[in-house]
């Protein structure tokens, strides 16, 4: 099994899966990244891009990630960019990893490059309708990314509803705020969404909410499960 993170910027791998990849690496499952904005131009404190490249190595390696496709969208602008663009970018991503499984960001983010990715990801998903030679997905995934999600305030479009809870437990958190902190100038004091007592606490609000110590929360656009597949 392939799973693919698809994300708009370096670190939105991490807050919005950190843990369920480094749980996914450990029985064995293949997870790849793919980010959009890979340069991440336009973010504040952003260390040099060689700092960056090893900030983003060092953390993905952190969460036994196999390999990560860095693209060149410019950051807080995928508005300019042609959404054929952007699906045929993704598209190349799961072609490349023979991706079965996406997460990916909630179409709600306030943060546009958020809103951007998810519906092109969306788009690619259907890939399999128009290349024979290409498996369809078994499943689409939303995510939550703080510090962006719970900022989706247009309440005309429906907000983040987890239905989907991977326990990852306490030492799976740790490692995950470790893997963040490799990227210099992401962390915050809190009560930042990007502190340590923020991103401690939201793990255990939602393994509280289905029975357990620590989770992490998505919500399941689709499943498909096929006559060879086991329910």
């Amino acid at each position: 099994m392939s799973y693919l993170i698809v994300v708009a910027h370096p670190d939105d791998e991490i807050l919005g899966a950190g843990a369920t990849i480094l749980k996914l690496a450990e029985v064995g499952r293949e997870v790849n990244i793919c980010i959009l904005s890979g340069d991440v131009d336009a973010r504040q404190h952003r260390p040099t891009t060689k700092h960056l490249d090893q900030d983003i190595n060092e953390a993905i390696t952190l969460l036994g990630v196999k390999r990560v496709t860095k693209g060149h969208f410019p950051n807080i602008a995928f508005n300019t960019e042609k959404h054929l663009d952007l699906v045929q970018f993704i598209e190349q991503a799961i072609i490349e990893t023979g991706a079965d499984v996406i997460f990916t960001h909630h179409p709600a983010d306030l943060n546009n490059d958020h809103y951007h990715t998810s519906i092109a990801c969306q788009a690619a998903s259907r890939l399999f309708q128009r290349r024979a030679d290409v498996a369809p997905l078994k499943e689409l995934l939303f995510m939550e990314v703080p510090s962006a999600t719970e900022w989706g305030l247009n309440y005309s479009i429906r907000q983040f509803t987890p239905n989907v809870f991977i326990e990852v437990g306490e030492e799976r958190i740790n490692k995950k705020i470790e893997a963040l902190s490799a990227y210099r100038g992401v962390m915050r004091d809190y009560p930042h969404p990007r502190s340590i007592e923020t991103l401690k606490g939201l793990a255990a609000y939602r393994g509280s909410q289905v029975g357990v110590q620590y989770a992490e929360a998505f919500e399941n656009v689709f499943r498909r499960i096929d006559k060879e597949s086991n329910i």
